[in-house]
């Protein structure tokens, strides 16, 4: 079989409810870098099947900015990268971290539900909580669900969280836990140094267990393989099970290891995506970070890929592009905006043509 009947046989198995092997995965990768608007066309496909014309925004707001100690090479709030003499915007960064009162989390939320975000997520930096931390996120999470300009969810990203401090926010009202395994095991101590993979996992399964759903994806262009891909990919498919899978694309920042690493073409982006779509066929496959400074013109077609929501607004310590525009995007691709996903109508046979 030619490279397209192939990528074509994977992708119908996809479409069957078949759940492709490591060797098929990795053979799907290298069809898709090889053909990657095949790869989108049959995602698209696929994400059609199980969302329709559905897709939905998010929004994050920072709780605590800075101070981290961790050393994830492509994070500017890490005090490895920012310290002054270091140079770059990484040394804009506050040498102490800064803790946004509960009105601005508050006013976040209200602004994210009048954009059409499904749910606000606060994002800490630093590696685990402390109980004041952690008080403080349960006190803006009471604050958010009780306030009626605010109707979506609340959702954490605090660092690695016990089993215990995972059940206080389950019992606040915080539905889901955001945690990224990043990249591959093989690959991860080539990006951070200070703590380990089975960390990551720990938490997610903690997250879990306190009866919390799990967003957890990764971050590429940071120099991993399409290997690291995928089995970042199956890791989240047979190990971890999120509901949101986001996906970052490295945003170089002056002053961080990977101030000069060389930017993912469009279509690789587009690819990524689009494997993601048909190895975690029902996931919410997420575009978060990196998007409009990696896609450019190629945005909408994150959506054509796979991809069932965006982040919308700003990002932890980089701007996003203008709410009005995605909601302009979504529009003008005759896309519905939800704040929860519907079980699709039956699907219908596909009309002859390659976007029917």
């Amino acid at each position: 079989m030619s490279q397209t009947q192939t990528l074509a046989h994977l992708a119908q198995a996809v479409l069957d409810g078949e759940s492709l092997s490591a060797e098929q995965a990795m053979r799907l990768a290298e069809l898709a870098a090889a053909e990657p608007w095949e790869a989108v066309f049959w995602a698209h496909r696929v994400r059609r099947k199980h969302f329709g014309n559905q897709v939905r925004f998010c929004s994050i707001v920072p709780g605590r900015l800075g101070a981290c100690p961790e050393d994830c090479k492509w994070c500017a709030q890490s005090l490895a990268w920012s310290r002054p003499g270091k140079g770059g915007a990484a040394e804009a960064m506050p040498s102490k971290p800064r803790v946004a009162p509960r009105q601005e989390i508050l006013d976040a939320a209200q602004a994210a539900w009048q954009n059409g975000a499904a749910c606000i997520g606060i994002v800490n930096s630093g590696r685990r909580p402390s109980a004041r931390d952690l008080a403080a996120v349960v006190d803006a999470a009471a604050a958010i669900q009780s306030d009626k300009a605010c109707g979506g969810g609340v959702c954490a990203s605090l660092g690695a969280i016990t089993p215990d401090q995972a059940r206080l926010l389950a019992q606040a009202g915080v539905r889901r836990y955001h945690h990224n395994l990043e990249t591959s095991r093989a690959f991860f101590p080539s990006m951070v140094t200070t703590h380990r993979y089975e960390e990551r996992l720990a938490t997610l399964a903690a997250a879990r267990s306190a009866g919390m759903s799990l967003c957890c994806g990764g971050i590429f262009g940071v120099g991993e393989t399409w290997a690291d891909r995928v089995e970042l990919a199956l890791t989240l498919r047979d190990e971890v099970g999120p509901e949101v899978v986001p996906l970052n694309f490295l945003h170089p920042i002056p002053g961080t290891p990977l101030e000069h690493a060389s930017p993912l073409p469009p279509t690789e982006i587009l690819a990524i995506i689009a494997v993601y779509r048909l190895l975690l066929p029902t996931a919410d496959i997420k575009v978060a970070g990196g998007r409009s400074v990696n896609l450019r013109d190629l945005q909408s077609w994150i959506f054509h890929a796979g991809a069932t929501s965006v982040m919308v607004g700003n990002y932890l310590t980089t701007p996003g592009r203008e709410v009005p525009a995605d909601r302009q995007m979504v529009q003008d691709l005759g896309l519905t905006l939800v704040k929860a996903f519907q079980p699709p109508p039956a699907e219908r046979p596909v009309p002859q043509g390659r976007w029917g």
